[in-house]
């Protein structure tokens, strides 16, 4: 079968593009069911024309069915969109492994990465590597607001980001939160603005501190330039982040002993989006920040999830509880062989 797919892509690669299109046309409608032409065709990125010609195919089909309230896929679209989800990870080439690992984490898509980022930095280099390539092959031709979490990850990612990516795209890069008072070089709009450098992109930048009172959260929030740089941020259609060490976040936030303690009590295992976890995926604490909320992730068609080292297996695999169907997630062994212990490949 994966022969057969290879010779495919080299003989009508036009097929290939073809098909991912109305795969993901198809994701975008079971995920927004029913939804009408114009919003469909700002989450897939196509103009309406282009997408009137794409469902009109569907729907000739028997797939696809529309109504005042919108469209949505039949019973035989939905039954043929679950078969072209399994053939789309034999085209994306995953190993036994990686099918396992998405699976077990119930996400459409992992890549791991040979080694343990925890014990050589090399590994973490390659993971970033790996991060820009998938993303290239992830997005189809479009315009892309992407929301880009801040860390050491991130920036290693961001360095492996080329013109090619814009081939056929359009990039804003908008970063997820604001400072944490660390290196300037991983914080959120470091990572981001970086990015938009080497794509050939634009960026938007959202100046604030994470960490914010409530009092002081609810003063700024209207500030114009605030308010402009987070509509965009809600109208992303690609995510980019990483998830966090619980122990490794509260250093980085510098918080009190007080909260570092309680946070250790409730067994925190992991952070993401301004959310701390257990290892049964139930967040224990949350901050006030600005920035993309942990609610917001769900209808965001296009999401990487860069994590990797054995460190953050729990983390990881507690976050994956959140994460939406459709994530992409680039791991390493590190963290994959622990938490696939126990799984049977």
């Amino acid at each position: 079968m994966e022969e057969s797919i290879s010779v495919l892509q080299q003989i009508v690669p036009d097929l290939m593009s073809v098909l991912q299109n109305r795969y993901h046309i198809m994701r975008n409608i079971q995920m927004y069911a029913p939804v009408g032409r114009r919003v469909l065709a700002d989450k897939v990125s196509l103009s309406e024309r282009t997408l009137r010609t794409e469902t009109d195919f569907l729907r000739k089909q028997g797939l696809l069915s529309s109504s005042k309230n919108g469209m949505e896929l039949t019973e035989e679209g939905k039954e043929i969109f679950r078969q072209l989800e399994r053939f789309m990870r034999l085209l994306l080439n995953m190993n036994a492994k990686e099918k396992a690992l998405a699976d077990y984490l119930n996400i459409q898509f992992c890549r791991i990465v040979p080694g343990d980022s925890d014990e050589d930095a090399s590994v973490l280099d390659e993971i970033g590597k790996t991060a820009a390539k998938e993303l290239h092959a992830l997005l189809p031709a479009g315009e892309f607001i992407v929301a880009v979490a801040g860390g050491s990850t991130m920036a290693q990612a961001a360095e492996h980001f080329s013109p090619e990516l814009s081939q056929n795209r359009e990039f804003i890069f908008v970063p997820t939160r604001g400072g944490l008072g660390e290196s300037m070089s991983i914080q959120a709009n470091s990572v981001s603005d970086r990015m938009a450098q080497l794509v050939g992109g634009e960026n938007m930048a959202l100046f604030v501190p994470d960490n914010l009172s409530d009092k002081a959260y609810a003063s700024m929030k209207s500030e114009p330039s605030i308010k402009h740089t987070l509509s965009v941020m809600k109208k992303a259609n690609c995510l980019l982040y990483s998830i966090g060490n619980a122990k490794v976040m509260m250093e980085r936030r510098r918080m009190s002993h007080g909260l570092i303690s309680s946070l250790e009590a409730h067994n925190a295992v992991g952070e993401a989006f301004g959310c701390y976890f257990n290892e049964n995926g139930e967040i224990v604490y949350r901050l006030s920040r600005f920035g993309l909320q942990i609610e917001d992730i769900e209808k965001i068609p296009y999401a990487m999830a860069i994590a990797g080292g054995s460190t953050k297996a729990k983390a990881i695999k507690a976050f994956m509880k959140y994460a939406p169907h459709q994530t992409w997630l680039i791991t390493d062994e590190g963290a994959a062989n622990l938490i696939l212990k126990g799984v049977t490949l």
